[in-house]
Parts: structure tokens; C-alpha cells; sequence
């Protein structure tokens, strides 16, 4: 690595970053501007925004490692994101919501669902879920982050992690969601231009499109030979139905993530940045390329780095054993080894640019749930409303800094932790608000009890089967173990390997329709209100 080469672009590219903060936070002058960016940002912006926090270093590291273990079955999950995670989303979610949320006045996503149900107490509910839930998932998306650097600059992993963290804390303290959003937009720019790079690259190396494809369907053997007990078939193949492998791909990678992102509050709230449905059409393209773009290539070169791995002397073995099955790492040791000085540089601030704006979003949502959903509307606390938030945003990085120092002591060093954290999390939102979300957007009958059922099944559910039932949560959480002696209830069966999400969301979509059948409708002025302009 030419480590000048590499300080000069770090150097240019956090500049440029800080201009942009230091604009956002220029234009920050009240609360509105710092929680929804004073519904008034560019479709580009909100666009690129949207989609450089929905692609993280999870998506790109993780997955991308996972892809090089599971193979380009992965690709339905590029699928899922661009037809849910984008246009059911923006076109079925995102209208409906700018609209509701300026008619309610609500400036985060559990607020948006406390005045929707006209509960305080879900709000707060609400915000509590993100604060206690988020942190593993920034931790994981700081993980992948640290990671990297630690393996290109040679230093130690938590010197990384610290430098890392603190630099994202700078600009989004002092910046809001406005700071936020246009450094987003800069990084999804240069994760664009990254990715892109990476897939020619890639078939560059390996012979072609054709021949590359080619080679990979031919190691299916060595796939059969390693995971074949566990269902694998080959790398250009699906594993067989009903396998434990099977169910891992289905249950929590691709279904977890696909259907997850519909409930993700960092996600929602960008949907009332902008001040008409104009804006919101004319980011659906944008954001649909840029998705295609960010996953499928990264489910692509990680499934062909098992190519180059088997075919390269100094390796000449798969991607996972090359790695020393640290799956997290293979996509670092691909870039080290197979791509040119020049882009090791461009791709580390491509990843920077992938965990910073994630992590940015994160740690403002997760600072606005507990300052201003939990403290000031739930708890009915006092201050300035700027501070409280700025407050909230700091206790949360601290939290997520400690996860990501602690994680890796205890979830295989650190290995698949990166996709599992985000799968997580993903599934716990979409368990505990999606059916209540869907109900708020185009129900006028749906009741506040309804809204609760869905949030307190969903959130139990998911919670229990996280902690005594999916192994490879349960396991090293050991509570399981020092309650009951075993590390799954479920253990020898293929509950064990079946995602919350398949049994939490179903469960709480049920609890959704019985809580209907219990307390009072919701006044008939206030819905009135609430579907205002909605057609």
C-alpha cells in the first residue's frame, strides 16, 4: 500500500466531509432542521442519501463475505432491496408518510407512530426498542469499518475503531440530519463510482464475464466437499431446500434484510425530508440504480473471489479457508491481494464512505429516539430541545463503540457477526412495527390497541427466539446456557437455524388484527387529520 497515495485521498475526502458538515450545520437553525432536515432536501440528495444508509460496510464487507460462503443465491436479496427496500417503499410507504408525518407534525419515526396512535407511551416504547436494538447494529457496521482499516494500514483493530468513531461523532453532533444527508450524498457518489470499479476489475482478473461465471460453477465440488453436509451445492447454485443452509440464506439473509428495511426508522424519516411526492418519483430511479449497484456487485465479486483465491499459488484454496474462515475477511484479504494500489485507496474510502454514512444516520436516530422520543415526549423532560438531542446522539456512539471493542470477544473473534447484526436488527423492526406501520398508512379503522399488540408481540417474540432459540444468537448470549444448560431450546432441530422474523412477524401481524377487536376507534377528527391530502 502506498501509504502517501492513500493519506493524500483520506485527506481530500475528509475535507470534503467536513465542508459538508460544516454546511449542514450552517443551515441547521432549529429543531425541524436538525431532525428531518427541514422537509425541504433535493430528490438527488435524499435518494443517494436513503440508499448510502440502507448500504453499509455490512452490505458490502458482510455480505459480500457471506456471498463468497452461500453463493450468488444472495442475489435475490439485491432483488428484495430494489423492489422493496425501493419501490414498494417510496412509491407505497414513502408518499403516504411525507404526507402523514407534515399533517402530524412529527420529526422522528416513533413520534410519527405515538401521533398517529395518539400514544406517548408507544413513542416512547418506540424509541427505547431503537436505542436498546440500533447499537448492535451500528457496532457491527463500525466493525466492518475498523476492520478494514486495521488490515490495510497494519494497525491494531482498536486504534482503528477509535479514530473511526470519532470522526463520524464530529460531523453528526454538530451537523443534524441536514450535515447528515449531504455527506451521504457525497459518499454514495464515491461508493458508486467504487463499486462500479470493483465489478470490471473483477471480471477483468478472472477472464471475462463468461469464463469467470464459468469457473466459479466448476468449483462447485470443493463447495459440496466443505458445506456439503449443510446443504451447499456450488456457488452459481441454490442450496437444497429444507437444509440448514437453506434456511440461513432464506430465513435471515435475504428475507431478514428484504423485508426488514420496510420498518427501518432511519430509513422512514427520510421520507419526510422532502416537500412533495414530486421529489419522491423522481429518487425512486436513482435509488433503484444505486441499490443494483451496491449489492449486486458485492454479492458478485464475493461469490468470485472464490476463483481467485482456488486458482491463486500463494492460496490455492477457497475463499473461507484462504481467509482462516474469518468470513469478515475475505473481502479485506480480496482487495489487498488482487486490486491495484491505485484502487485499495479508492475502495478504502469507498468503504469509509459505506460505514460513515450508515453509521451517521444511525447514530442521529438513535440519538433523537432517546432524547426526543424517550426523554422529552415520553418522560416529559425539560431543556434545550438541540442539546438533548446532541446529548442523546453522544451516549449512543459511546454505547456502539463498546459493542464493537466487546463484540469480537465473544462472537467467533468477530466472524459473520457483521451480516448477523444487521439481519437482526432488521428483523426486530420489521416484527415490532411493520404491521402497525402498514395499518397507520392505510387504515382509517385501525385502533390504538392494535398498534400496541403488534409492538409487544413483535418485540417479545422476537426477543425470546433471538435469546433461546436461533443458535447462533443464543449460543454465545448465554443465557440460554445458564438457564436451562443447553444453547437452544430448539437444539438438533431446524428451529434452531430459522430466523425470528419468520416466527415474530407472523405472530405479530395476528396480534395486530386480534388488538383490533379490543378498545375504542380512534377519533373520527383526528383521522380526518391524519389522512389529510391522502388519496
Amino acid at each position: 500500500m502506498n501509504l502517501i497515495l492513500l493519506s493524500t485521498i483520506v485527506i481530500i475526502y475528509l475535507f470534503i466531509v467536513g465542508y459538508l458538515a460544516y454546511i449542514g450545520y450552517r443551515r441547521t437553525q432549529n429543531a425541524a432542521d436538525y431532525m428531518v432536515a427541514g422537509r425541504s432536501i433535493h430528490p438527488y440528495v435524499m435518494a443517494l442519501s436513503y440508499g448510502a444508509t440502507f448500504i453499509s460496510t455490512s452490505a458490502i464487507v458482510g455480505f459480500g463475505g457471506a456471498a463468497a460462503v452461500y453463493g450468488m443465491g444472495l442475489l435475490y436479496l439485491t432483488f428484495l432491496n430494489i423492489f422493496m427496500g425501493i419501490f414498494v417503499a417510496f412509491v407505497f410507504f414513502g408518499k403516504r408518510t411525507r404526507i402523514m408525518g407534515l399533517n402530524l407534525n412529527a420529526h422522528t419515526f416513533p413520534e410519527f407512530l405515538g401521533l398517529r396512535f395518539q400514544s406517548k407511551s408507544l413513542q416512547g416504547m418506540a424509541g427505547l426498542l431503537i436505542f436498546i436494538g440500533m447499537p448492535l447494529y451500528a457496532a457491527v457496521v463500525l466493525m466492518g469499518g475498523a476492520q478494514f482499516i486495521a488490515q490495510v494500514l497494519q494497525v491494531d483493530y482498536n486504534i482503528a475503531l477509535f479514530f473511526f468513531t470519532v470522526i463520524i461523532a464530529v460531523y453528526v453532533v454538530m451537523g443534524g440530519l441536514k450535515g447528515v444527508m449531504y455527506t451521504d450524498a457525497f459518499q454514495g457518489t464515491l461508493m458508486f463510482l467504487g463499486m462500479f470499479f470493483l465489478l470490471v476489475l473483477t471480471y477483468s482478473k478472472l477472464g471475462g464475464l463468461v469464463t469467470a461465471n464459468q469457473k466459479l460453477t466448476a468449483l462447485a465440488p470443493e463447495a459440496i466437499k466443505l458445506f456439503g453436509a449443510k446443504g451447499h451445492t456450488g456457488w452459481t447454485s441454490f442450496p437444497t431446500f429444507g437444509s440448514e443452509y437453506w434456511w440461513t440464506l432464506v430465513s435471515s439473509l435475504i428475507m431478514g434484510v428484504g423485508i426488514g428495511v420496510l420498518a427501518q426508522p432511519q430509513l422512514v424519516v427520510r421520507f419526510m425530508t422532502v416537500k412533495s411526492n414530486r421529489e419522491l418519483n423522481r429518487a425512486v430511479l436513482v435509488g433503484g440504480v444505486f441499490i443494483l449497484m451496491m449489492t449486486g456487485v458485492a454479492f458478485v465479486v464475493g461469490a468470485l473471489t472464490n476463483v481467485y483465491f482456488y486458482e491463486h499459488p500463494a492460496f490455492g484454496k477457497v475463499s473461507f479457508l484462504a481467509a482462516e474462515k474469518a468470513v469478515d475477511n475475505i473481502i479485506p484479504l480480496y482487495i489487498s491481494h488482487a486490486m491495484p494500489q491505485w484502487f485499495t485507496a479508492l475502495f478504502m474510502v469507498t468503504l469509509l464512505s459505506a460505514a460513515m454514512s450508515t453509521l451517521s444516520s444511525q447514530f442521529h436516530v438513535m440519538g433523537t429516539a432517546i432524547g426526543r422520543d424517550v426523554y422529552e415526549k415520553w418522560a416529559n423532560g425539560k431543556g434545550n430541545t438541540l442539546i438533548i438531542n446532541k446529548t442523546g446522539i453522544l451516549i449512543c456512539i459511546l454505547l456502539s463503540l463498546f459493542l464493537a471493542w466487546g463484540l469480537p470477544l465473544f462472537f467467533e473473534g468477530g466472524t459473520a457477526i457483521i451480516a448477523r447484526g444487521t439481519t437482526i436488527f432488521f428483523g426486530l423492526c420489521a416484527a415490532a412495527f411493520l404491521p402497525m406501520f402498514v395499518g397507520a398508512l392505510y387504515s382509517r379503522k385501525i385502533k390504538r390497541a392494535a398498534a400496541l399488540a403488534c409492538f409487544w408481540v413483535g418485540f417479545l417474540s422476537s426477543f425470546f427466539w433471538l435469546f433461546f432459540v436461533h443458535t447462533k444468537v443464543s449460543q454465545p448470549l448465554l443465557l440460554c446456557k445458564a438457564l436451562f444448560g443447553v444453547d437452544s431450546l430448539a437444539m438438533g432441530s431446524k428451529w434452531a437455524v430459522v430466523d425470528p422474523l419468520f416466527i415474530s412477524l407472523p405472530l405479530s401481524t395476528l396480534a395486530t388484527f386480534i388488538g383490533q377487536l379490543f378498545g375504542k376507534p380512534m377519533p373520527e377528527a383526528h383521522v380526518r387529520t391524519c389522512f389529510d391530502q391522502i388519496k
